[in-house]
């Protein structure tokens, strides 16, 4: 069972320890937005990482009437396993690697520096293809809805919260369909707020779990939900 709750962390208790409670990342949005309501029409951002929290965010902005906008985050995969991550970088160069499944692991020093160029490499290619030549837009003085389709380790946040701090941003709210309660506990102690539907406990997690539907998003429909934020 879920345990108590950080006091800055809103979930829905009526969907705690419940797997199969999203249709798709669409429906996901449309409950994350109700949750959201104080921010809509404000002076606020949502800031999507790619690619399976765009189709998300994309739903909370235009419920929200909020632009929407991209943190591009990778993790850092293993050379086996593709679905698993021992580090994440982000948009502006920040690498952080966990170091405790670094050494579990006992990947070479040449296999590390592999993945972070590789990493490196993907995270460069996105920010052209999903950015454009657009700047930041100052963070400073805005609220940021930082949105991505679920909280596993939570690894790959932190680093996107990280790079997002060095860009001045002084308010950030992460919003999230679903998470486990370790991670979203330890997520909350660095941001202002914490937003997620669906909070599970115990041993085994997974992200998809929370949905009916599950499928990889294309780079190409992330750039096709962006492209209007580009272009404006």
């Amino acid at each position: 069972m879920v345990e108590s709750n950080p006091s800055n962390v809103v979930d829905l208790p009526g969907l705690r320890d419940r797997i199969a409670v999203f249709r798709e990342r669409g429906h996901a949005g449309e409950i994350l937005a109700r949750m959201l309501e104080q921010y809509g029409k404000g002076d606020s951002v949502v800031m999507a990482i790619p690619a399976g929290g765009v189709p998300v965010a994309k739903v909370i902005a235009e419920r929200l009437g909020l632009p929407l906008d991209i943190t591009v985050v990778s993790k850092i995969t293993l050379p086996w396993n593709t679905e698993a991550g021992y580090g994440a970088v982000a948009f502006d160069g920040t690498v952080r690697l966990n170091e405790e499944l670094v050494e579990r692991t006992g990947l070479t020093d040449e296999e590390i520096k592999q993945g972070i160029e590789k990493t490196k490499s993907k995270v460069g290619r996105r920010v052209r293809n999903f950015r454009g030549d657009r700047d930041f837009p100052d963070l400073s003085t805005r609220q940021v809805i930082l949105v991505d389709d679920g909280l596993a380790s939570g690894f790959t946040m932190r680093v996107a919260v990280e790079a997002l701090r060095k860009l001045r941003a002084s308010n950030i709210v992460v919003a999230v369909p679903t998470g486990h309660h370790y991670s979203v506990t330890k997520m909350a102690g660095e941001v202002e707020a914490l937003y997620c539907a669906n909070i599970r406990s115990g041993w085994s997690f997974a992200v998809a779990d929370a949905y009916e539907e599950w499928t990889d998003v294309e780079e190409e429909e992330v750039a096709a939900i962006l492209k209007p934020s580009i272009e404006a």
